[in-house]
């Protein structure tokens, strides 16, 4: 008896083109989403920190009657359980770095958010460790020569803001991050996403002023110059 097999045959070039172009096109529209996805993710826990990092820091107001400067290191690091601890000043890393002397915080994680010159905390709250190169996302923003904001006054004043472009202090934002937004929190306990100019890389508000803009119709005022103080860059 004869039986008939059904021989195999492979894809064609033209059937394998079809499936490679199909694949092609369900990445490109996929990858994007993805993309978009993670921005999203990554912004989403940069304003939580940036949240925590507040509390942080009214409570250390509460106690040491200012937020973290030039002026409280003394008083800090006499209170402080980790004598190897530092504050040269110049970075957020080193003021933030109060707020674990303090017992304010005890968490690398809640200081990171994600930028081109952060890498995800080692946890190390020792020493030089604590806090160390690229293992803070937020710039906090201050008077010139170490001087904290005050706590009186408008309390729309941003104090701690992500992700600045390049790591530089010059009011500048990276518009890639968090897809041309900019995270902001505010002394009044607010953190908002903000809209970055791609040309200028500045933060503008709905008011059509830019975020750092200081005169009477200002949150600033005429009285207060902000100075970002940037952190310290992956491998700075």
């Amino acid at each position: 008896m004869k039986t008939n097999q059904r021989m195999r045959r492979g894809f064609t070039l033209v059937e394998l083109l079809v499936v490679i172009a199909i694949i092609a096109t369900l990445a490109g529209i996929g990858v994007p989403v993805i993309i978009a996805q993670k921005k999203k993710g990554d912004l989403t826990e940069a304003i939580s920190n940036s949240k925590s990092i507040g509390l942080a820091m009214f409570n250390f107001d509460q106690d040491y009657g200012g937020y973290p400067s030039d002026s409280t290191v003394d008083s800090v690091s006499k209170q402080s359980a980790d004598t190897s601890l530092a504050f040269p000043g110049g970075n957020s890393n080193s003021y933030f770095r109060q707020l674990i002397a303090g017992g304010y915080a005890d968490n690398e994680k809640t200081f990171y958010a994600k930028a081109p010159y952060t890498k995800k905390p080692d946890g190390d709250l020792k020493g030089a460790a604590a806090l160390a190169a690229g293992e803070v996302g937020f710039a906090y923003i201050m008077q010139s020569g170490g001087v904290a904001l005050p706590d009186s006054g408008n309390s729309g004043r941003p104090l701690i803001v992500a992700a600045v472009y390049n790591g530089l202090a010059d009011q500048t934002f990276d518009v890639d991050v968090y897809a041309r937004q900019a995270v902001v929190y505010r002394m009044d306990n607010s953190a908002t996403a903000e809209q970055i100019q791609p040309s200028t890389k500045n933060v503008m508000l709905k008011s059509g002023q830019t975020l750092f803009a200081t005169g009477d119709s200002t949150v600033w005022g005429t009285d207060i110059q902000p100075v970002i103080i940037p952190p310290i860059k992956t491998g700075g």
